[in-house]
């Protein structure tokens, strides 16, 4: 433990230099008095002479020298140099300055003169720059606090150099306690803070360090508290623990720590809080965790922890939050295990996989404040029982399967509720008109998809609401002017998948804090409402508004979403559109816009998204659009854009989706830059259908897309852009927006609006592509499409298309190949679709694995053709003496990703444009999630 001083009476005065030195330290700052806070040093001069009985000093009993000085909370207004009268005070032992406002100026070098500093204390001061070395001659010092120096935006105003912190490890041997949080490190963490064995608290929240954590830090004799959060980069793992560990505290969440808890862990007698959310941690948590009986908080969350037994949490009698979101556990039922922690006062099982009935044990724990089983796999009701959680103010129960009826009113007796989230369930959501009680002023309200049918009438009284959810009902008219006015401070209005016709104003006024608008998939009408000019998301696709867009969206500097798509809107884009820095999803297609292209990109912009297809734009690309760094997916297709290809787009590091399809390029496809290997370096889906490119296909690109040949099989996540987060009160809302992709097939629309990120596929059908096809395109072993029907391509099938082990279509119809059908191909076992008709191919039809389940069309048009499935038969052909056919790769002959969609419903007709009608995000993830998961990582094992 950290000690300080006994102090006697005062038997003598304290000394005159010392006096005046405080006076005229006191002297050298303004005082910003505050109502809740009263400053130290006003009473002093009030108190006499004697500055050893001035509040905040301490002085030796025998020597009279002044030793400690606390003047944090103060009031402190100014800064501190290395002249200031502070540093006459050459006795000090304890100085405390925290929470104070040093006006973003530096820690003064001459603080390594206090050489008897034993606590060290300038915490929240607003502190600024480099810390200066000399604090490491400070060698008597048991505790340093520098954490928490944050400018108004929260972001750290104090940096430490990588030598200073390991001069500072080796030099401050008596340090006990040792608070960096929020200090700029940005390196590794020496090892030789593994050797400061004096240590028992230690913080380095939030200071950006990366590397591996010295995993013998863990090992400290007498460290109690270890606090690693929020440093993104830094990796490391658990060490074997031994029942001589002291720790009470660990916290390594948002870090890269990786592996799994060690059963070890439960040796930790002393522990009370561990919390490792949004680690890469896995694995089983092992039931030893049942013997940290002071144990009090258990944060688990956004790992891939599984488990299907949870007795051992009955033993955690202290607990008070439990977090296990975000995993993959697969209770049969909410853990009863807990129905026995009486101290519970927050419970978070949300995202994974729980089945069973709502418990209606929970409503014993009357402590409970927060309760989150949302996204689990819940059936039966909600008890009316819930109402007994006098304390509750979290409720989020949120895309489950409950059902029945429920009562608005069971509610009202719940004073405190401030979040109420129970939308995408299957019950109705009966609210009586007057209620029966006094209506809780609610922050947050998801009342999505509850069968409501009209406005509840009590949101008219709801002045306090942030967030307010009625999407996926069946409210049907006009958005009433009162909804948009409830709240001074309502920050997310979400009123999607209704069929609201209009507003009741003609130009309607939403609240100034108003963060996200969400107004998708109604039926309005006329002019683009305007939102204020701090809003973040403006989702209105799926509308019927027309016009231009106004001009006031130029003055939108923080939009980080614009989903415009599917309207009647019309007139040329906003040129400012390249000018949003902040924005990072931009999506206009489906409207009838025309001219050209915003023509300057700004290098500052943020965008991942573009999508700007089905208009009617003209003109050529805009080169800026080299300018979008972070651009991760273009979609221009369907529009009249002449230009020849944009080889130049090549140089974006992040571009992973290009998609031009039915315009009017037009040449040959050719390196046009110096040559270079970095050349679309993670482009995995291309789609140049239905344009006019001529000459050979472009070898020396599919030579250098080095995406398409990388096998990635364990990535089962979708292509997205995911940007913001909003915090409020205390839960997370993460707006994640899909890329999605659009194709006609058989002269219809399809959307598809999810992609897999594993995904890839190259369609260049429907051009004038001549010459022979490449044998380096068997090197893109990723490509699950390939379509290059349409064009003028002669000679033979290349047999290293057999190499392409996760191809399920191949499309080479409407061309002039020649020769036999490659054997090779029967090696694909996930080829689910082939097409060869319309070519001047001859001999046998090869037989075995897919080939035999493909029909006649695939092959019609080849007058040499012969074998099953035709009807002409190869006289001279003796199939035994075919090579054996034979994979390159083994796998479950029920782990082809497309048998399960019905792909006479996807591909029916294909030809040009076919590209997206194996994206499958649109039907596995609604069918058979289970299966889909369980049989493509069995792809990859």
């Amino acid at each position: 433990m950290i000690s300080f001083f006994q102090l006697s009476s005062h038997q003598q005065l304290c000394h005159k230099d010392e006096y005046l030195a405080l006076m005229q330290f006191k002297d050298s700052f303004v005082i910003e008095r505050q109502a809740s806070t009263r400053p130290k040093v006003d009473l002093w001069k009030s108190q006499g002479v004697d500055c050893c009985s001035w509040e905040g000093i301490w002085c030796d009993q025998n020597t009279s020298h002044v030793i400690g000085l606390d003047l944090s909370s103060s009031c402190l207004f100014g800064s501190i140099n290395s002249s200031s009268s502070l540093f006459h005070l050459g006795h000090l032992q304890y100085l405390n300055l925290a929470l104070n406002d040093f006006n973003s100026s530096k820690i003064p070098s001459a603080m390594g003169n206090l050489s008897r500093l034993t606590y060290l204390n300038l915490s929240s001061s607003f502190f600024s720059s480099q810390i200066p070395h000399e604090i490491s001659k400070l060698s008597n010092l048991a505790k340093l606090d520098l954490s928490f120096n944050l400018d108004h935006s929260h972001q750290g105003l104090l940096e430490l150099k990588r030598s200073d912190l390991k001069n500072l490890a080796q030099n401050l041997t008596k340090l006990e306690w040792l608070d960096l949080s929020y200090v700029g490190i940005n390196s590794p963490i020496p090892k030789a803070l593994a050797n400061m064995s004096s240590l028992t608290h230690l913080h380095f929240g939030q200071c950006g360090l990366h590397g591996k954590f010295p995993i013998d830090i863990f090992q400290l004799p007498k460290l109690q508290v270890l606090d690693l959060d929020n440093n993104w980069e830094l990796s490391g793992s658990f060490p074997e623990f031994h029942s001589h560990n002291q720790l009470r505290v660990v916290d390594v969440s948002n870090t890269t720590f990786s592996g799994e808890l060690p059963i070890s862990i439960g040796m930790l007698s002393s522990l009370e809080y561990l919390d490792v959310s949004s680690c890469n941690l896995s694995g089983w948590v092992p039931p030893s965790i049942g013997n940290l009986t002071k144990l009090h908080v258990l944060n688990l969350p956004n790992n891939s922890f599984k488990g299907e037994n949870a007795l051992f949490f009955s033993n955690l009698t202290q607990l008070t939050q439990i977090n296990l979101r975000l995993n993959q556990f697969t209770f049969s039922e909410v853990p009863s295990s807990l129905a026995s922690l009486t101290h519970l006062m927050k419970i978070d099982l949300s995202y994974n996989h729980i089945s069973g009935h709502f418990p209606s044990w929970i409503t014993n724990l009357t402590n409970l404040r927060q309760l989150n089983l949302g996204s689990n796999m819940l059936q039966g009701s909600l008890p009316s029982s819930i109402s007994r959680l006098k304390n509750l103010e979290t409720l989020y129960v949120c895309f489950n399967n409950l059902s029945g009826i429920v009562e608005f009113d069971t509610f009202l007796e719940l004073k405190s509720l401030k979040l109420l989230a129970l939308g995408f369930n299957n019950f109705s959501l009966v609210i009586k008109t007057p209620t029966n009680g006094t209506i809780p002023k609610f922050k947050i309200l998801g009342l999505s998809f509850c069968n409501l049918r009209e406005f509840p009438d009590f949101l008219r009284n709801q002045s306090e609401l942030n967030v307010l959810s009625l999407g996926s009902n069946n409210i049907h008219g006009q958005i009433p002017s009162w909804i948009l006015n409830l709240s001074a401070s309502l920050w997310v209005l979400e009123l999607s998948h209704n069929s609201f016709t209009s507003f009741e104003e003609s130009f309607p006024v939403f609240p100034s804090s108003l963060l996200c608008l969400d107004l998708t998939s109604n039926f309005l009408k006329g002019s683009l409402p305007i939102p204020p000019c701090s809003s973040l998301f403006y989702l209105v696709s799926e509308n019927m508004f027309s016009g231009e867009i106004p001009p006031q969206f130029c003055n939108m500097t923080s939009l980080q979403v614009l989903d415009l798509s599917h309207n009647n809107l019309s007139g040329t884009m906003l040129q400012c559109f390249g000018n949003l820095s902040s924005m990072s999803f931009l999506n206009l297609e489906g409207n009838n816009f025309h001219g050209p292209i915003p023509e300057t990109w700004e290098t500052t912009n943020q965008l991942r998204a573009i999508k700007m297809g089905q208009n009617n734009l003209h003109g050529r690309l805009p080169r800026s659009l080299s300018n979008c760094k972070t651009l991760e997916f273009l979609d221009l297709g369907k529009n009249k854009i002449k230009d020849i290809f944009p080889s130049w787009l090549g140089s974006l590091p992040e571009l992973r989706v290009l998609i031009l399809h039915s315009n009017r390029f037009y040449g040959t496809i050719s390196i046009k830059v110096p040559e270079t290997d970095f050349l679309f370096p993670r482009l995995h889906i291309i789609d140049l259908s239905d344009n006019g490119f001529v000459g050979t296909l472009p070898i020396d690109f599919f030579a250098r897309w080095n995406a398409m040949a990388d096998l990635d099989g364990e990535n089962t996540t979708y292509l997205q852009a995911y940007k913001r987060q909003l915090m409020i009160n205390n839960l997370v809302f993460p707006y994640v927006f899909p890329y999605s992709m659009t194709i006609t097939n058989k002269g219809g629309k399809r959307e598809y609006p999810k992609i897999l990120e594993v995904f890839s596929a190259m369609d260049l059908s429907c051009n004038k592509f001549d010459g022979e096809i490449p044998e380096v395109v068997g090197n893109l072993k990723r490509l699950q499409l390939l379509n290059l029907s349409n064009n003028i391509l002669v000679g033979p099938i290349p047999t290293p298309l057999g190499y392409l082990a996760s191809l399920e279509a191949l499309d080479l119809s409407q061309n002039m190949l020649t020769g036999r059908i490659p054997t090779q191909l029967t090696w694909l076992n996930f080829l689910e679709v082939f097409n060869v008709s319309h070519n001047h191919l001859t001999g046998p039809i090869p037989k075995g694995q897919q080939f035999d389940t493909f029909e006649n069309s695939s092959f019609d048009g080849n007058s040499g053709l012969c074998g099953m499935p035709l009807s002409r038969k190869c006289d001279y052909y003796n199939s035994e003496n075919l090579p054996p056919p034979s994979s390159i790769s083994k796998r479950n002959e029920d782990s082809g990703l497309l048998a399960e969609f019905g792909w006479k419903l996807v591909l029916p007709g294909y030809g040009c444009g076919f590209l997206i009608g194996v994206v499958i995000g649109n039907v596995v993830f609604t069918r058979n999630h289970e299966w889909f998961l369980k049989t493509f990582r069995n792809r990859y094992p």
